[in-house]
């Protein structure tokens, strides 16, 4: 009997404990997912507020203009762009450090009207962004380069007029030579034998083995700070803007001639040579165009832009 009774005892202790055990399972279970799920939604709220931090760096007639973010722990931004459809996508995906690891994400968040220039990841608290507008000739969009305050770049032997930029941006991690260190990112102007080199006179800049081509400062700031391969999508996204921007203005052309002011612009090459690009070793032959058509517009009595 003692001993029927000790192993009705045992069995129930038994029942107790592993209904205890699935308990404790299922709740582990749900905490885990419901942590998952609010560090997905922190951070798709996370990349819309850098995109809205990013509002204030429309330049509107300013040449350039500068901030910096600091976020609440460690972040990794990736950067990220396709070109489909009529103006292509700028896409942040943002990933935060929880409990001593990267919270996992695969939340996407997308503006038609952002053009990022950046590594494709970037890594820390504060982030130091700043902006320039692309005019190719008429505004097209303002560029904007974001840099984590722990990447430092050092310009060797920059022109004046490039000098004088890194001055007035008084970035901490835009450097001249003189204020460098041995652990800087060297961007050498016209000369190799450093982590990048700008060739101003070729139009291109060299960066990890890739070359990527410049038509103008804001887009040689843009091949400094950008993954060849961000480069070359944020550009041709640039292009389908320039593409539909000439057609406006193409329309707004037509329009003002009834007045009897004529313009008489190549606007629809333009259009036509923007829809075209393939990559940026394509500017140069657009540049003919673009200059062609900005000093006709600057000599003309009925100015477009």
């Amino acid at each position: 009997m003692n001993n029927k009774g000790y192993l009705q005892i045992s069995f129930g202790w038994l029942f107790a404990i592993i209904v205890g055990a699935f308990i404790l399972f299922i709740a582990i279970y749900a905490t885990t997912r419901f942590i998952g799920t609010e560090e997905q939604t922190l951070s798709a709220k996370t990349g819309k507020e850098i995109g809205i931090l990013l509002n204030p760096l429309e330049t509107s007639f300013e040449t350039v203009k500068t901030t910096f973010f600091t976020m609440p722990v460690e972040t990794r931004i990736y950067n990220k762009c396709n070109n489909y459809g009529d103006f292509g996508k700028q896409i942040i995906q943002v990933s935060q450090k929880s409990f001593g690891k990267w919270a996992e994400t695969n939340i996407n968040v997308g503006f038609a009207n952002k053009y990022i220039f950046s590594e494709k990841e970037i890594e820390g608290k504060k982030f130091y962004i700043f902006s320039k507008p692309f005019e190719f000739p008429f505004k097209v969009a303002d560029l904007i380069y974001m840099i984590p305050s722990t990447e430092k770049y050092c310009f060797v032997r920059p022109p004046t007029y490039i000098e004088d930029e890194i001055d007035e941006l008084d970035h901490e991690n835009l450097l001249l030579e003189e204020d460098c260190s041995e652990e800087d990112i060297k961007v050498c102007f016209n000369f190799g034998d450093c982590n990048i080199s700008v060739w101003e006179n070729a139009g291109y800049v060299e960066k990890n083995g890739d070359k990527v081509y410049f038509e103008g400062d804001a887009l040689m700031y843009a091949g400094i700070f950008a993954d060849s391969d961000i480069y070359e999508c944020q550009l041709k996204r640039l292009m389908k803007r320039l593409n539909n921007l000439a057609l406006l203005y193409r329309d707004k052309a037509i329009f003002i001639s009834r007045t009897g002011c004529y313009s008489n612009l190549n606007l629809l090459a333009l259009s036509n040579s923007a829809e075209g690009l393939s990559s940026s070793s394509d500017l140069s032959s657009i540049n003919y165009i673009v200059e062609d058509i900005k000093e006709q517009n600057d000599l003309a009595n009925c100015k477009l832009w």
